[in-house]
């Protein structure tokens, strides 16, 4: 009769799982999280800025282009000769720039809110000066920079 009831006893005891190693899990898998997702994040993020370096200088090849046709870069203060692109992270605006004039310009990239790229902004201009004039926060760099800053650190 002993023997039954060591057996019956082993049996309940290993059929499932204490709260102790439910714990453990639930903690394990919490700090796996608080290390993955801002990773994971910032990966996006990175992922997401090429569209706008490479859309800058593709612009900025076709106003070389424009300039080489009308011997000016647009029609007004607002706009270049080329239409600005429809992306879907940032907004491209295109204007005479520091010159002041049609033989000037500036190409303006600014990073949507709604698509996790608020607080970016990169400018081309037509000498080819690269900037980052705004990242999201001091992780990214301290902008102004003479660069596009492509990662955390200020890095281009």
């Amino acid at each position: 009769m002993k023997h039954i009831f060591s057996s019956s006893f082993n049996a309940r005891k290993s059929a499932g799982f204490t709260l102790i190693e439910l714990m453990i899990t639930v903690a394990i898998i919490g700090i796996l999280a608080a290390v993955a997702i801002p990773a994971y994040t910032d990966y996006v993020t990175r992922g997401k800025i090429p569209e706008a370096t490479s859309t800058l200088a593709s612009m900025r090849i076709q106003l070389e282009q424009y300039y080489q046709d009308n011997r000016d870069y647009g029609s007004d203060d607002a706009h270049c000769g080329v239409p600005n692109p429809a992306a879907a992270n940032f907004v491209y605006k295109c204007d005479w720039g520091a010159g002041g004039t049609k033989q000037s310009y500036t190409i303006t990239a600014t990073g949507e809110a709604g698509r996790g790229m608020s607080g970016f902004t990169y400018t081309i201009d037509q000498a080819g000066n690269r900037r980052t004039t705004t990242v999201p926060n001091a992780a990214w760099g301290a902008a102004p920079l003479e660069c596009w800053v492509v990662r955390k650190g200020g890095g281009c």
